[in-house]
This record gives structure tokens, C-alpha cells and sequence, in this order.
């Protein structure tokens, strides 16, 4: 779904050092109103969350093989993710997608996104989801290993560049 690296220079978006993606808008995303369907926007946050995630070491699947599950037993789960839709998407377009993260507790962080229409040259949706540590083997949330947790903390300081409604 990407076409670039995350966290390349993409101009015009206001992001800096955030965690960020750019995502193509399909064609075949937009819905009989003329406009990205509300249900595309949850993927193109996942995506993102997925990049946070990959970028914190939490798992690290091997090249070419992305489906593959976590390593080991502990891993993550989502809680909830919602999204707020500010203005319609059109095809062609890209956007870009950030996260920052927005509360680190011991068992969850909270992420903070945006998504930049690079037509508009504006956010045209926001998003917050929410992941919590999970222990596989036991089947419960745990507590977030410590060697994320700082890693979390490492990218929470290196977006401290700004960004909209930064909180880093």
C-alpha cells in the first residue's frame, strides 16, 4: 500500500521526524459518492501503526515475508482506533500518514495520526489508536518489555520535531 520509505522527505506535509508513510490513493478506494470510502481510512491508519510498531522493534517479520506473526510470545493486540474525517479524498492523490505517539502507559501506547492530502495541502483525517502488550502464550495483555518501552520513548523524542497537535 506504501510507495516510499517511511519517514523520506514527502514536500509539502508538515510531519519532520514523525513516523510517517505515504500511501497512493487507489481508484478503486473511492465509493459511489465520488470520494475515499470512511472504511479506507482505517487501513491507511493500520498501516501506519504498523510502521510505529515495525519502527519500535516490537516484531520484525523477514524481508519479503510480512505476513509472518510476532516472534516470540509477546506481541501486541489493538484496543480500539477511531478516526475523524475532515474533508473527502479523491483519486489522484496521495497522502501521507503520521503517528506520534500521544500517551505510553506500561501495558498500552496511545498513537496520535494525521493524514496530509498532498492535493489539498491539508489534513483531511485524524485518527488515535490504541495498542496494547499481549502476552500470546498466556492469552492477556502484559506489560510493555523495556526495551520497547524505550525505543517508544526514543521515537516519541525524535518527533518532537512538531507537527499538528504534536504532543511529544
Amino acid at each position: 500500500m506504501t510507495d516510499a520509505p517511511a519517514n523520506n522527505d514527502h514536500p509539502g506535509h508538515p510531519f519532520g521526524n514523525l513516523v510517517h508513510i505515504r500511501i497512493p490513493v487507489a481508484w478503486g478506494e473511492m465509493d459511489a459518492f465520488g470520494h475515499v470510502n470512511n472504511i479506507v481510512y482505517f487501513r491507511y491508519l493500520e498501516s501506519a501503526r504498523i510502521e510505529f510498531i515495525r519502527r519500535c522493534g516490537w516484531f520484525a517479520p523477514e524481508p519479503g515475508n510480512a505476513a509472518e506473526p510476532p516472534a516470540g510470545r509477546y506481541g501486541v493486540i489493538l484496543h480500539s482506533v477511531r478516526a475523524r474525517f475532515r474533508s473527502p479524498v479523491k483519486f489522484p492523490d496521495h497522502l501521507v500518514v503520521s503517528s506520534r505517539v500521544a500517551l505510553l502507559e506500561s501495558d498500552r501506547v496511545t498513537l496520535a495520526h494525521d493524514i496530509w492530502s498532498e492535493q489539498q495541502k491539508r489534513i483531511v483525517a485524524e485518527g488515535e489508536g490504541v495498542i496494547v502488550a499481549y502476552d500470546y502464550e498466556r492469552a492477556c495483555k502484559s506489560v510493555i518489555p523495556d526495551g520497547i518501552a524505550a525505543r517508544i520513548r526514543m521515537l516519541q523524542a525524535s518527533g518532537n520535531a512538531g507537527g499538528p497537535g504534536s504532543v511529544c
